[in-house]
């Protein structure tokens, strides 16, 4: 039965870490699989659309993301990689792990991602928007970097349109 974790907040040791590739053996562990399904509880019920291990204290490349939208489904993602990034863009961006506070940072619109799905298959994600930003997002995490480490203005969520910036993109 998965079950919300904590999430880890700016000051944890554990997510300026970067996080270790995981192995064939961990995916196919009932405990990982645990991980993955507790990971996606976690972040819908948060709310946000992509969360990373590291911000539920495990130090490992994987995270999950479900934009909600038509084009995308719900994905997980293990030892990921950026194999293309188009055009950069500024956007208004907040953290799960920085709660109540947004910037404004710079992203590539278009990115395309590959890495393991699930059970270990090969996969590669591609897309723009929040999609693209949200990749880019959990990726620095896995880096053990927070967006406010390169975000500029980083101030409290005060407006409507502040408090809906993606969190944890």
């Amino acid at each position: 039965m998965p079950y919300k974790r904590a999430i880890l907040t700016d000051g944890d040791p554990v997510l300026r870490r970067v996080a270790k590739r995981v192995t064939a053996e961990e995916i196919a562990d009932p405990l990982f699989q645990q991980l993955i399904d507790d990971m996606f509880v976690t972040m819908r019920e948060a709310p946000g659309v992509g969360l990373a291990a590291p911000q539920v204290g495990v130090s490992k490349q994987l995270f999950v993301i479900d934009v909600k939208d038509e084009e995308h489904e719900p994905a997980v993602v293990i030892n990921p990689k950026v194999v293309s990034a188009e055009e950069e863009v500024e956007l208004t961006e907040g953290c799960l792990s920085v709660p109540g506070y947004v910037g404004e940072i710079t992203r590539f619109a278009h990115v395309a991602v590959t890495g393991l799905g699930r059970h270990g298959e090969r996969i590669r994600l591609e897309g723009d928007g929040l999609f693209a930003q949200c990749l880019q997002h959990e990726i620095d995490h896995l880096r053990g970097r927070l967006y406010k480490d390169r975000a500029r203005n980083v101030r409290p969520s005060v407006t409507e349109e502040e408090h809906d910036a993606p969190e944890s993109v």
